[in-house]
């Protein structure tokens, strides 16, 4: 019989080292981009999410609203988000992506692409399929 409790913290184990690695390899690929891991996330957020307010983006990244103001700030300087005040209502104001935002999120995801395919590279693509199958269910059931 297996030892369900064992295999359990083996799994957390390894999931802990692969996102360690992943985010690790991550900070080295934003290096060289002249973005911060928390600029990035925020980026990201907003490229997937469209359009949020300060408020809205402290909440989805559980940041300080002072944080993402400043974290704005430096991106809104480096062209790859602007403000925009809306339509409806003038003193609501949101955050948008500029194309060089859109763009940099586009380089930096294809280099974490490419990173896990050199680490993948030994599994055949029965096994990758099988691999998705299992994060995809840790990930549906991860929600609850």
């Amino acid at each position: 019989m297996v030892n369900t409790k064992n295999n359990i913290s083996e799994i957390e184990m390894l999931l802990r080292q692969v996102c360690f690695q992943i985010r690790k390899k991550g900070r080295v690929i934003l290096d060289d981009f002249n973005i911060t891991p928390p600029q990035f996330d925020a980026l990201q957020h907003l490229v997937n999410c469209g359009e949020h307010t300060i408020s809205e983006l402290s909440t989805k990244l559980y940041l300080a609203p002072s944080t993402i103001t400043d974290l704005v700030d430096r991106m809104e300087k480096n062209d790859l988000v602007e403000r925009v005040r809306s339509n409806e209502d003038r003193r609501t104001v949101k955050v948008r992506v500029l194309p060089k935002g859109l763009k940099l999120i586009e380089e930096v995801i294809n280099l974490r692409r490419e990173y896990i395919a050199k680490s993948l590279i030994k599994l055949s693509e029965e096994d990758k399929d099988h691999f998705i199958k299992y994060l995809s269910v840790f990930s549906e059931n991860s929600e609850n």
